[in-house]
C-alpha cells in the first residue's frame, strides 16, 4: 500500500481510533507503575515478542504449536496473577482524585493538631500507634474486627487507648469524619517484597491499608519513637509534630494530590523512604 492510500484511509475516525487505543495502554502502564505487576509484564511481553519471532522468522513448528494451545490458558490465568493489581486498578478508577477534599475549617484545623499533638505525646512516651484517617473507601469491614467506640478525637483518649497497659493497645484506631469508631482493629498487612525488613507490623499494616485503600495511616514507633505517615503505598518517616501536621493538612484536605506527596514533603521535610532508617514495631 501506497503512502497515498494510506493517508487517505486516515481519517478523523482513525485518528481517534488510534488515540484510544494508545490512551488504554498508557493507563494500563500507569496503573501497574510501582508495583509487582510490571515484572510480570515484563515476562509476559518478553514472550510475546519470542513468539512473535519465532512464528514470523523462524519454523519452529513444534514451538508456535505450544504458544498457539497456551494461549486460552494464559487468557485464563493472567486476570489471577493479576488479581491484586487489577483490583488496585479499578479501585483507582473510581476513586475522585483527591483524597478527602474536607475544607479547611477551624474545626478540621482543630482535628488535625490534635492527631499531631497525640502522635507527638506518645512518641516522646515511647507508645507505638496506629490510626487510621478513612478516605472515600469505606473501611467498615475493618472497623468490625475492632472494638466500638464512636467518640471525639481527644489526645487524652488516643493515650489511653495506646496505653501498653489497655487491651485496646494493638491493631488500630479508624477514625472517619473526625470520630473515633473503633479501636484495636485488625488491618492487612503489605504484600509489597520491597518494604524494608527493618520495618515492624504496624508499619506494614500501614502500608498495606493505604495500598489497597486511599486511607490515611499514622504510625509511632514503639521501639525508637518516630513518627511515620503512610498513604498510596508510600512512607514518610522521622517526623516531628509539626512536619506531620504540614503533611495531614495537605492530605487531609485535598491542597496537594496524593500521588505528589513524597515529591513535595520529602526534600522540605528531609524524610527517608521505606528502604532507609531501622524503625521498629
Amino acid at each position: 500500500m501506497s503512502e497515498q492510500e494510506l493517508l487517505a484511509r486516515l481519517n478523523v475516525s482513525s485518528v481517534i481510533d488510534i488515540l484510544l487505543v494508545a490512551l488504554v495502554f498508557l493507563g494500563l502502564f500507569y496503573l501497574v507503575r510501582g508495583t509487582r505487576a510490571v515484572i510480570l509484564l515484563r515476562g509476559i511481553l518478553l514472550v510475546a515478542f519470542v513468539a512473535v519471532l519465532a512464528s514470523t522468522f523462524l519454523n519452529l513448528t513444534a514451538f508456535n504449536w505450544l504458544i498457539r494451545n497456551s494461549i486460552p490458558a494464559l487468557l485464563v490465568a493472567i486476570p489471577v496473577i493479576f488479581q491484586p493489581e487489577l483490583r488496585r486498578a479499578f479501585e483507582r478508577l473510581g476513586r475522585p482524585r483527591n483524597l478527602i477534599g474536607a475544607r479547611a475549617t477551624d474545626t478540621t484545623t482543630k482535628f488535625l493538631l490534635t492527631l499531631s499533638r497525640a502522635a507527638g505525646t506518645l512518641s516522646r512516651q515511647l507508645c507505638g500507634a496506629l490510626l487510621i484517617l478513612e478516605g472515600r473507601t469505606g473501611l467498615q469491614e475493618y472497623i468490625d474486627t475492632g472494638v466500638k467506640i464512636d467518640a471525639e478525637v481527644s489526645v487524652d483518649l488516643l493515650l489511653t487507648i495506646f496505653n501498653k497497659h489497655t487491651n485496646l493497645h494493638d491493631g488500630a484506631v479508624i477514625i472517619r469524619d473526625e470520630r473515633i469508631l473503633a479501636a484495636s482493629c485488625m488491618l492487612p498487612l503489605s504484600e509489597n517484597p520491597d518494604v524494608d525488613r527493618d520495618l515492624g507490623t504496624r508499619h506494614r499494616a500501614a502500608l498495606g491499608i493505604t495500598e489497597s485503600t486511599d486511607a490515611i495511616a499514622i504510625v509511632v514507633s514503639e521501639e525508637t519513637g518516630g513518627i511515620s505517615l503512610a498513604h498510596n503505598g508510600r512512607l514518610l518517616r522521622n517526623l516531628d509534630e509539626g512536619n506531620l501536621n504540614r503533611a495531614l493538612t495537605n492530605l487531609y484536605t485535598g491542597r496537594a494530590p496524593a500521588s505528589s506527596m513524597r515529591r513535595l514533603f520529602g526534600p522540605l521535610l528531609g524524610v527517608t523512604n521505606t528502604k532507609s532508617t531501622s524503625v521498629g514495631k
